[in-house]
């Protein structure tokens, strides 16, 4: 049998959105495990139930607009959507506002716009967004305590399910502002040394939220290792959240110093897999770098000067509204050419 011999170069087909959507849910297992250790079973719930609901709602309405479920379904979107929103949202927020969040996501904020790739926001955070703006209360209420702050101590598997799906269960002896919320409200009437006391500080930055940060962090390097995303975005971005912090709050008797605003919250899960989605996020490098710098300037004044202590869904969502300006602006040149080739007007 003769065989055919191709010789160099050969090229390589880019990667199925299938494939690298399910990378990124890999990505995001360190962070999700960390989470389940310091933070008890709140946001693995939340997370199988908002991925089960994203995928059966834009089944909903594929059938609905008579399009294939399945081919769809397929491309993993649908998932990772949900996983960002079971992530983000509080380990006690009750169900209903879980379904609410991905419900708004899937429908208002990419079917109705067309589907996968043509949503100008990014559909988790338009989901987080507006039930942070819808309900206050129980999105600012039910944050879990470390592991070991909690009396009575933290509620096993069963008893978190009763607490996310009872409706009417009492969770006060097991949640706790989250740091950045503290240090934010404290530092008015106290100093910096005083503030770090409070035991959600713990002995190194913020106790269990920077295991959490440091743990996406590592998925999202292995994201930029297999060429999933590139450096672009979350370099910029926590480069213009440092800037701001460096420039402005030097004084941590005044303002939330940078190691909080780096390793607490959703800071680093923002970074690397909210800011990066390749369908709402800027296109070019260049404009990528303008893009993630624009974000992490906003997440900075939302945090200090805003009424919300984590910003990262308001600072992705303005962003994403400047998109098609920092596109339109940041084109890159053709090949072969240094500079825009100008059209001179005709005579006559």
């Amino acid at each position: 049998m003769a065989f055919l011999r191709l010789s160099s170069p050969h090229a390589h087909g880019p990667q199925r959105t299938s494939r690298v959507m399910l990378w990124v849910i890999v990505a995001t297992l360190p962070g999700l495990a960390a989470q389940t250790l310091f933070f008890g079973w709140g946001n693995l719930i939340n997370t199988v139930f908002c991925i089960a609901l994203a995928m059966a709602t834009e089944a909903l309405i594929l059938k609905l607009r008579q399009r294939p479920a399945g081919f769809f379904l397929r491309d993993n979107t649908a998932a990772v959507t949900g996983l960002l929103l079971g992530l983000s949202l509080p380990p006690f927020a009750p169900w209903w506002v879980c379904a609410v969040a991905v419900v708004v996501a899937i429908i208002l904020a990419k079917q109705l716009y067309g589907g996968l790739g043509s949503n100008p926001f990014n559909p988790a955070m338009v989901g987080y967004a507006l039930v942070l703006i819808s309900f206050p209360v129980a999105m600012t209420t039910n944050w879990a305590s470390p592991t070991g702050l909690s009396d009575p101590e933290t509620p096993g598997l069963f008893e978190t399910l009763a607490l996310n799906f009872g409706g009417d269960a009492q969770v006060d002896g097991y949640t706790m502002a989250t740091p950045l919320d503290i240090y934010k409200h404290d530092i008015s009437t106290q100093l910096s040394a005083q503030v770090l006391e409070h035991p959600a500080f713990g002995e190194f930055i913020s106790r269990g939220w920077e295991w959490v940060n440091l743990a996406f962090l590592a998925g999202g390097l292995v994201l930029l290792g297999l060429r999933i995303i590139t450096w672009h975005i979350p370099v910029s971005m926590l480069a213009g959240l440092a800037l701001m912090s460096l420039a402005f709050g030097w004084d941590a008797d005044r303002y939330t110093p940078l190691s909080i605003h780096l390793l607490s919250g959703a800071t680093m899960l923002g970074a690397f897999f909210v800011a990066t989605d390749p369908v709402s996020a800027a296109t070019s490098h260049k404009g990528k770098l303008i893009y993630g710098a624009g974000i992490g300037v906003l997440l900075y004044i939302i945090r200090v000067w805003g009424s919300y202590p984590d910003a990262i869904a308001f600072a992705v969502l303005l962003m994403n509204f400047a998109v098609p300006f920092i596109d339109h602006y940041t084109q890159p040149r053709t090949y072969g050419h240094r500079r825009a080739r100008r059209v001179k007007p005709s005579k006559g």
